[in-house]
């Protein structure tokens, strides 16, 4: 029997799904695609006070049964060339056992919905070159590289 997907909003009074945040986020970083270490306790708290009082963070959980299978964190900003609101998500994370399962779809499409309501113009993200089974996933869903073609850079303060 296929079990049920579900989506929820984070709700940062709930232990169970604060604990989740910071369970999904470990899984991705230490996986080859996150490619670091386990976020430090410290790490930890800040994160989920600072996604907590963030005024456009979105963080979104799947569930499946009592576990948690997924999280899609973004942020609403602006598309200045449009003077109009706009997603960019920030990470997506699906454990290892449940991927292929449709749990990153589905957090793609709740997100899609949020930034519709929204009002915004558009859903952008950053996909590492070597993720191809993610990259699969956007091209699946009309994400398409820009034109021309853009670099993520970073400057580490």
């Amino acid at each position: 029997m296929a079990k049920s997907i579900n989506i929820i909003n984070c709700d940062y009074k709930n232990p169970k799904h604060t604990n989740a945040v910071k369970l999904l986020l470990n899984a991705y970083i230490t996986d080859e695609m996150g490619g670091g270490k386990p976020l430090s306790e410290e790490i930890q708290k800040f994160l989920i006070k600072r996604l907590s009082t963030h005024k456009t963070a979105i963080v979104l959980l799947a569930q499946i049964d009592a576990e948690f299978a997924g999280l899609l964190i973004a942020f609403e900003n602006i598309a200045t060339f449009k003077a109009k609101p706009m997603i960019n998500i920030h990470d997506i994370i699906v454990l290892k056992k449940y991927r292929g399962s449709g749990v990153g779809r589905m957090l793609m499409n709740a997100v899609a919905d949020e930034a519709k309501k929204r009002g915004c113009v558009r859903i952008t993200l950053e996909v590492r070159e070597d993720n191809v089974i993610a990259q699969n996933l956007y091209k699946s869903m009309d994400f398409k590289e820009t034109e021309p073609k853009m670099f993520y850079w970073r400057k580490e303060l």
